[in-house]
């Protein structure tokens, strides 16, 4: 399997810490976001990972140049001048997935143990449903903050609202996907509707696949490190070194 790792951001809510190094190389006791990212994605079958940059894009080159050696893991890297948003990365490299193949994605903010395995064999069994995306659901204490979801006995999701004002439930987007690779079609038909620009998963493209899409909620460690706050509570939590 094939995954795509976001890891572009300017991560301007974790400076001063962003100042000198990108987000996805803020370091967990020690190793990397980067390298826990490509290791847990090599340890569920992903053989294939790309990675587009743009803050401090030559610290993210010289670290994946490491990881390919050290992991012997294939690697691609691009480089994005202008941002184009999670769906405008996909859209850019939809070469990147062969037709007809499932794919993961990424927010390379994000520092998880999650199971993939269990979240990819999930979305295999929800496409026999018509589903052409499962997203990564957590339960959060802030959903007016966050993507909103509801599932319904079956957890498709039914509704999905960025940052609600009266939020219907708890379950938020954790920013991680298992894809078909109809997901890129849907992705090209809203381009042609809103025309060039920055195209976002959670703004543009999952409002559009309700009723098309699981929920898989995730109970393993999920913690955005994107705020100062969040990552010096992971450096608390994180059980691995």
């Amino acid at each position: 399997m094939k995954a795509f790792l976001l890891a572009a951001g300017k991560g301007t809510r974790l400076r001063p810490y962003t100042d000198q190094r990108p987000k996805c190389l803020m370091p967990i006791q020690g190793k990397p976001l980067l390298e826990i990212w490509i290791e847990l994605l090599q340890a569920h079958g992903v053989d294939k990972v790309l990675i587009n940059t743009h803050h401090l894009a030559d610290q993210v080159e010289e670290a994946t140049e490491h990881l390919r050696a050290e992991k012997a893991m294939d690697i691609l890297t691009v480089h994005e001048p202008e941002l184009l948003g999670s769906a405008g990365t996909l859209l850019a490299n939809a070469g990147f997935i062969d037709s007809g193949e499932d794919f993961l994605v990424a927010y390379a903010d994000n520092l998880t143990d999650l199971n993939l395995s269990a979240m990819i064999d999930f979305h295999g069994k929800r496409k026999a449903a018509g589903h052409v995306l499962t997203m990564g659901l957590f339960r959060t204490a802030t959903p007016k903050a966050c993507g909103i979801a509801t599932v319904d006995a079956a957890q498709t999701v039914i509704r999905f609202m960025e940052k609600p004002a009266k939020p219907e439930s708890n379950l938020a987007n954790a920013g991680i996907y298992v894809a078909a690779y109809k997901i890129l079609e849907t992705c090209r038909a809203i381009r042609q509707t809103i025309g060039p620009g920055i195209l976002d998963i959670g703004f543009h493209v999952l409002p559009d696949l309700v009723g098309r899409m699981g929920g898989y909620e995730i109970k393993d460690t999920l913690i955005d490190i994107g705020t100062v706050a969040a990552y010096e509570q992971a450096l608390e939590i994180w059980p691995r070194k």
